[in-house]
């Protein structure tokens, strides 16, 4: 018999709470009390609302992934892959940090991290909701309603940045529901500690990556500075270690299949309250695309840095970004083919449109939306794909033109009228991204990408193409391959942002100082100007539509799911949240049809090791394991030293690096990944299926100690 139409609904409902799911934001945690406990939590989950108080001001965002204090001394960690950059950036053909690792023996030893890079420690939260939609706010519509927001956004960012030192965001929640302001200790040195040899935090690499069995040491180590006054402030010689208010200890009690676990983290986006028509845009348009283009441009770094040591150093961290997405995205493709995640999605709005229209009182309140919506996103996904290929064409380096030349312009207004993103507090961000093309940009790799999307481009009906950019570039129909090669060439030979002084001088020109350029990218770049601008104006007047009937729709579905008896969590936004859950296997491998247990350990090292490619272990490492050297970190049960585990942990892109702690909240390991055919979780989470991958804390420890001898930092840990 077929279930009724709620009944399917229901079991959509994925964003509601069940078993181990959940993203919750920790003022939500009293909620859901009683699972916590039920679930092994030892500890008050009242206490865990507290963001200024342990554990919780324990855990850092690095402004795209996860950390924690881990010593009073400011030590952090995080993933492997979370530093990677700042390990390529250190590194050299010469002195190659990414292949042989990092330890500094001393804190005098200690090495920059990469331009840009901050450590973020939340101070405050506070909702502020009617601050930012107040009662005239929310009479607007079109890009009124957009501009009003954002005129109150940067207010209250504005006040609460007269704390020196900080950094304050406003965070939408429920599809801008609900408005939260984030008040961090922005830490601007930092510097990078150790990191395990690519071998060890990167094993596996690009085969293993989202697969299970897996036996990745994706663990290293950053520490935080300030000025000897404890204030933040940017690198320099006399900076001391930050000592914060909290720290996380490593957990003395053996961690077993069954045992609770909790992930306290930044997950940066999830898609769970998303509507049908923005489910198939994305899985039958967006992602095959994106798939297509990633495995393109991956072919063709890999063939331009082939034999040029340098640029491949300078392109790893990027290769390495692409091939997780590629992988991830396709992953999430060959789930969305084999589920029914598109009906139940369908079958899920049009319970709750039944549900509305049910009642007088609920048509009124939320029937205009309900259809408004569904027609502004189509209007949305008809313009994102007529310009996906004309976003793909843009080169890089007049990306870059266009990006300085519009914070130019933005800069020559008083700060308080600038649009959000462009006033002097981002000022660093532009000045890293800058910097960072000296270890992440060359020519001949360039050029090479530049031909193939411009290509793309140029076949594109001509109807399709934006004729201010092509006169811009000189871009004609019916190029052949040698004339756009040709003109490409031309570009590189006549542009001078390839120096770093040259981009310097740009950070602090006058849009008048712009338009006397004769640089090819940045006469470009003044050229389409005005075109991009009327862009952004056009789709803001959709966005202000789509945001108030956004906001009323999951005002909608968070009143049907309540009547349900159901608590309903936010979607992902890159703010704290926990989740929690259970140290487990599972009874199918969906890629080899057998059990997957719960815990690697070091003899899935030996059987992989290659000595080359993506399975180089360390000669060193595998002494250790050939010798049986555990030590104190051995498991009976296993016979070895767990390497990596399995649990039902519900994470995403930016828990990476995520502290996972047991029921006393003693670090247990680091969330890094989930497996291949649960990453479709960002959009429909399944309880069977999803399963997050964590580096256990003692085969962290156990490298530290018998391969690496970072006794410097075990000590400083408490270890030793």
């Amino acid at each position: 018999m077929k279930k009724s139409l709620l009944a399917l609904a229901l079991v959509s409902m994925s964003s509601a709470a069940i078993a181990d799911e959940g993203m919750w934001m920790p003022q939500q945690l009293p909620e859901i009390a009683s699972k916590l406990k039920a679930a092994g939590l030892e500890l008050d989950p009242n206490d865990l609302t507290k963001l200024t108080e342990f554990p919780m001001g324990a855990v850092v965002s690095l402004g795209g992934c996860s950390a924690s204090f881990v010593s009073p001394k400011g030590l952090v960690v995080t993933n492997h892959h979370c530093v990677y950059n700042s390990i390529a950036y250190n590194s050299t053909p010469e002195n190659d940090l990414l292949a042989n690792g990092f330890l500094a023996a001393s804190m005098e030893d200690e090495v920059a991290a990469a331009p840009g890079s901050r450590i973020y420690v939340t101070k405050a939260v506070e909702n502020v909701t009617t601050q930012v939609v107040d009662a005239e706010t929310s009479q607007l519509t079109g890009k009124a309603r957009v501009d009003a927001i954002e005129e109150n956004y940067k207010t209250i960012v504005a006040e609460c940045e007269q704390d020196p030192g900080h950094r304050c965001s406003v965070s939408s929640f429920y599809g801008g529901l609900e408005y939260y302001l984030i008040k961090q200790l922005e830490i601007k040195d930092v510097r990078l500690v150790h990191a395990p040899a690519e071998g060890v935090g990167k094993f596996g690499g690009d085969t293993d990556n989202w697969m299970w069995p897996r036996h990745t040491g994706d663990y290293s180590f950053y520490r935080a500075y300030v000025s000897p006054e404890g204030e933040s402030a940017a690198f320099a010689e006399e900076n001391v270690p930050y000592q914060p208010e909290h720290h996380l200890t490593i957990a003395s009690d053996a961690l077993n299949e069954g045992d609770f676990v909790m992930a306290l983290g930044y997950p940066g986006r999830t898609n769970r309250h998303r509507l049908p028509s923005e489910v198939e845009n994305t899985f039958e348009w967006s992602y095959p695309n994106t798939v297509q283009r990633f495995q393109e441009n991956l072919a063709i770094i890999a063939e331009q840095t082939a034999d040029n040591k340098d640029a491949e150093l300078k392109y790893a961290s990027r290769v390495a970004g692409l091939n997780n997405y590629l992988k991830n995205r396709q992953g999430m493709l060959d789930s969305f083919a084999n589920s029914d995640l598109l009906e139940r999605k369908q079958a899920e709005h049009a319970a709750l449109t039944k549900w509305v229209n049910a009642s007088a009182d609920n048509g009124a309140a939320y029937a205009d939306d309900l259809k408004a919506i569904e027609k502004l996103l189509a209007e949305r996904h008809a313009e994102s794909r007529e310009g996906y290929y004309r976003s793909l064409a843009t080169p890089r380096l007049m990306g870059l033109a266009a990006v300085l030349y519009k914070l130019s312009q933005e800069r020559s207004k008083p700060d308080a009228e600038r649009e959000a993103g462009y006033q002097e507090r981002d000022f660093p961000r532009y000045e890293a991204y800058v910097a960072g093309f000296e270890r992440s940009f060359d020519a001949s790799v360039e050029m090479a990408l530049d031909f193939y999307n411009l290509k793309n481009y140029l076949q594109v009906p001509q109807a399709q193409r934006d004729e201010d950019f092509d006169a811009a570039l000189g871009l004609k129909a019916k190029m052949s391959d040698a004339e756009l090669r040709g003109l490409i060439a031309s570009w590189y030979a006549q542009t001078n942002l390839t120096e770093l002084t040259v981009r310097n001088q740009l950070l602090a020109a006058t849009p008048s100082e712009f338009a006397s350029q004769d640089d090819v990218f940045v006469k470009a770049a003044v050229a389409i100007y005005p075109e991009q601008q009327a862009q952004q104006d056009e789709a803001e007047e959709l966005s202000g539509k789509i945001q108030a009937a956004y906001a009323n729709y999951m005002r909608a579905k968070i009143a049907f799911m309540r009547e349900q008896g159901e608590a309903v969590y936010p979607d992902a936004n890159s703010t704290l949240r926990v989740t929690y859950g259970t140290v487990t296997g599972r009874d199918h491998g969906t890629y080899d049809g057998t059990a997957w247990t719960a815990f690697t350990t070091l003899r899935g090292i030996q059987e992989k090791a290659t000595g080359e490619g993506e399975f180089n272990a360390p000669a060193a490492q595998l002494e250790a394991i050939k010798n049986q050297d555990y030590g104190d970190y051995a498991v009976a049960s296993l016979n070895s030293v767990p390497v990596n585990y399995l649990a039902t942990l519900d994470i995403t892109g930016g828990n990476s690096g995520s502290a996972v702690l047991n029921g006393k909240a003693e670090l247990v390991g680091l969330a890094f990944d989930g497996t291949l055919d649960s990453i479709i979780s960002d959009w429909d989470f399944n309880i069977d299926n999803t399963r997050s991958i964590q580096v256990d804390s003692r085969f962290m420890l156990w490298q530290m100690e018998h391969v690496d001898g970072a006794d410097n930092l075990l000590k400083e840990l408490g270890i030793h």
